[in-house]
């Protein structure tokens, strides 16, 4: 009887074959590699600060920024998947473009600026403060500076910490870390952009706070027409040019020393003053509930100029609602006070004194701090 013959595929070749037909089915059945987030390098402008608060962890990326973007506007982040708008907020619903970020005057949402908790009623401890060129800000957040690496007191230390805060806080989203987590995830949209940002689909909190902190950290202004006239390519009117003398200089309405129009362009130090705005100091959430320090009462963060006409209600606690009351209060209202910050040299005459006409032009010298590209107009 004869032998059949063998069937002549040499081993080696029939294990090659399998191994690709198993690397075939591994890449139909888990997709291709998702590829790396794109970095993202801030564009620091001309005579800006190059010290950016941008954590080793949360490293800028085109993606993340986009996620952040996405998630900052969207109502749902609070927690509710519903379409009634009451019972929706966003980043975006306090803190508008056109308004600096800031919650603005004539928002639809909070009438006159006065912010309130989702469905809670609860107004915010204080005023609704802009967005604008937070990653050049290495001293602390909020008004007291309570979010900052330097509060023992705090395990909160960057804008990270601060999208937890407003989406749980009562009187800001009033929800919860598990319900805006299941909200964002329910959207079809959300996990592919999360896995190109973060390298997988997963949808968790830690992702949604680093995604909006990344996007938060991209506002950056620095196109008003006072950047355009440093720069050679706009002039000031003589009114506006009189009013920056009388902004930076001690002999006219002072104002250098605490927003910084001495060269700084963010037109803040981003320091805590007492400008003597009371008498007696009575907030229990000023600076010094945060230092303990009693130079610290009634002390608090001397907000950026930058877009200062669009950026109404003032000072911490909202009680200016136009520009124009500002200008009259550091005119002849200072309140005489052992804790004003000794930077405010005309208290004993009770403001700056200046004449109608120098508050005109020195509005008029606010007013070229506005930058349209940035709010989007």
């Amino acid at each position: 009887m004869k032998k059949k013959k063998a069937s002549g595929i040499p081993v080696a070749m029939l294990m090659k074959c399998c191994l690709l037909a198993l690397a075939a089915w591994l890449s139909v059945s888990c997709g291709e590699k998702v590829p790396d987030p794109t970095p993202l390098k801030i564009n620091i402008p001309r005579g800006f600060p190059t010290l950016l608060n941008i954590p080793d962890d949360n490293p800028m990326t085109v993606e993340g920024v986009e996620l952040g973007r996405l998630l900052f506007n969207d109502p749902h982040l609070c927690g509710h998947t519903g379409s009634d708008p009451d019972s929706l907020m966003s980043c975006a619903t306090c803190h508008r473009r056109e308004n600096n970020f800031d919650i603005g005057i004539d928002n639809p949402r909070f009438p006159g600026g006065v912010a309130t908790g989702r469905g809670s009623g609860v107004k915010t401890a204080h005023n609704v403060m802009p967005l604008a060129n937070l990653v050049f800000n290495n001293s602390g957040y909020f008004w007291n500076g309570y979010i900052s690496s330097n509060n023992p007191r705090s395990d909160r230390r960057n804008i990270e910490d601060i999208v937890l805060m407003a989406i749980i806080a009562e009187d800001e989203m009033n929800g919860t870390a598990e319900s805006a987590v299941a909200a964002i995830r329910a959207d079809k949209k959300y996990p592919p952009l999360f896995e190109k940002a973060f390298g997988t689909p997963e949808v968790n909190i830690e992702r949604i706070q680093k995604a909006i902190a990344q996007y938060v950290r991209t506002l950056v202004s620095a196109n008003s027409k006072f950047d355009r006239y440093l720069q050679g390519l706009e002039q000031l009117t003589e009114e506006e040019l009189h009013g920056y003398v009388l902004f930076a200089t001690e002999e006219g309405a002072d104002c250098y020393h605490c927003h910084g129009g001495d060269g700084s362009p963010l037109f803040t130090t981003n320091l805590f003053y007492n400008n003597a705005l009371d008498a007696t100091p009575a907030d229990s959430l000023d600076r010094f509930s945060v230092t303990f320090n009693g130079n610290d009462r009634g002390a608090y963060r001397a907000p950026s100029l930058r877009n200062v006409a669009v950026s109404a209600p003032y000072m911490h606690d909202g009680r200016f609602k136009t520009l124009d009351e500002v200008l009259e209060f550091y005119n002849t209202g200072l309140q005489p006070t052992p804790y004003a910050s000794p930077l405010m040299h005309k208290i004993n005459d009770g403001g700056a004194l200046l004449s109608p006409k120098d508050i005109a032009d020195l509005k008029a010298f606010l007013l070229t701090l506005t930058d349209d590209e940035f709010l989007g107009k």
